[in-house]
C-alpha cells in the first residue's frame, strides 16, 4: 500500500503542464502587444506588468494540480508627474486580470477624491460605497490619492473613506484590485500617515518622465492614429519645440504632447484656409508644416502662455 501510494505520488509530481500552451490560451500577448504599440518607452514599467502577468499565468498552473495559496495581492500604486501612461497601463492591467481569471470584468473605474469623499456628515460612506461597487470585479484607480488625506482639517471626511477602502481591498482582494496613483513625493507621505494603506499595497511602480527623444516618437504615434504626419521641417521645428516646452512650467509629458498637436493642427488648417482657392492634395491635408509648429510664443518670447499649459 505505501510503495504504491508513493508511486502515486511520484506519478502526481511527474505531471507535466504546458506553459506555452497555457500563454497562448491566455491571450496575455494581445494585451502586452498593446502595452508596447500604445507607449513609448516606459521599459521598467512594462517589465513589471509582465511580471505580474506571469505570477498570476504560474499562479493558475499551480491550481492545476490543487496547490493551494493565498489569493496574491495585487494592489497597486503608480507614481509620476502627469501625462506618463499611468491610466493607460492601468486599464491594460484590468484587461490581463480578467483574461487570467482574477477579476470578472476587468474594467476601470478612474475616480477622484470628490468622487468617494462627502462635504457633509453620512455622505462618504454612500459615496464611496458607490465606487466600490461600480468598480468590484475590475480595477479602481484613484487618481491623486494623497487628497483623500487632509489631516489640516478636523472635520474632513476622508479618514472615512480610507477606511471603508482598507477594509475592501483587504476582504475583496480576488475581485478588485485599487491603484494608487500621483506624485510620488506627496504618496510617500500619504503611506507615511496611513501604513494600513501601505501594507496592502503589493506592487509600487514608478513612472518616469519621457525623454525629448522618447516625446518626439510620441507625438509621430499620435500624428499617425489621426492620419496626420510632420513635414521634414515640421518634425525638426517640433524636436526644437519640445527642448523648450520641457524647460517651461506646468509640462505634463504626453498630455502636453497631445496639446501641442492639436494647436498645430488648429494652424495648419488655418493655414490652409488662407488660400480658398487653391486645390489641396491628400498630402496638404495630412502634413504639418514647420509653420504650423514655430508660430508658437514658446518660439517667439522664449515662454510659454496660457495656451501651451492647458492640459
Amino acid at each position: 500500500m505505501s510503495n504504491t501510494t508513493n508511486s502515486e505520488a511520484s506519478a502526481a509530481e511527474d505531471a507535466r503542464v504546458d506553459l506555452e500552451a497555457e500563454f497562448k490560451t491566455s491571450n496575455i500577448q494581445e494585451v502586452l502587444d498593446k502595452l508596447d504599440n500604445e507607449l513609448i518607452g516606459l521599459k521598467p514599467v512594462k517589465t513589471r506588468i509582465r511580471e505580474v502577468a506571469a505570477l498570476l499565468l504560474v499562479d493558475r498552473l499551480r491550481k492545476k494540480f490543487e496547490l493551494s495559496s493565498e489569493t496574491p495581492t495585487l494592489h497597486m500604486c503608480f507614481t509620476g508627474n502627469p501625462g506618463t501612461g499611468k491610466t493607460t497601463v492601468a486599464m491594460r492591467m484590468g484587461e490581463i486580470l480578467k483574461r487570467l481569471g482574477y477579476v470578472r470584468e476587468g474594467h476601470l473605474v478612474t475616480v477622484t477624491r470628490d468622487d468617494l469623499v462627502g462635504q457633509y456628515i453620512g455622505h462618504t460612506a454612500p459615496k464611496t460605497k458607490e465606487v466600490i461597487k461600480k468598480a468590484m470585479g475590475g480595477v479602481l484607480f484613484i487618481d491623486e490619492a494623497y487628497y483623500l488625506y487632509k489631516p489640516e482639517n478636523e472635520r474632513d471626511y476622508g479618514q472615512e473613506s480610507i477606511e471603508i477602502l482598507l477594509q475592501v481591498m483587504e476582504n475583496n482582494r480576488d475581485d478588485l484590485v485599487v491603484i494608487l496613483a500621483g506624485y510620488k513625493d506627496k504618496m510617500d507621505r500619504f503611506f507615511q500617515s496611513n501604513p494600513g494603506m501601505r501594507s496592502r499595497i503589493a506592487h509600487h511602480i514608478d513612472f518616469p518622465d519621457y525623454s525629448a527623444e522618447e516625446l518626439l516618437q510620441i507625438a509621430k504615434l499620435m500624428l499617425a492614429q489621426q492620419n496626420y504626419r510632420f513635414s521634414a521641417e515640421g518634425e525638426k521645428a517640433f524636436a526644437e519645440y519640445l527642448k523648450l516646452r520641457m524647460k517651461l512650467s506646468h509640462f505634463s509629458n504626453a498630455r502636453s504632447v497631445r496639446n501641442a498637436l492639436d494647436r498645430a493642427r488648429l494652424r495648419q488648417a488655418n493655414r490652409l484656409f488662407a488660400d480658398t482657392k487653391k486645390k489641396l492634395s491628400k498630402s496638404d491635408l495630412i502634413t504639418l508644416e514647420a509653420d504650423d509648429v514655430l508660430a508658437s510664443r514658446v518660439f517667439s518670447e522664449g515662454r510659454t502662455d496660457a495656451e501651451d499649459t492647458e492640459d
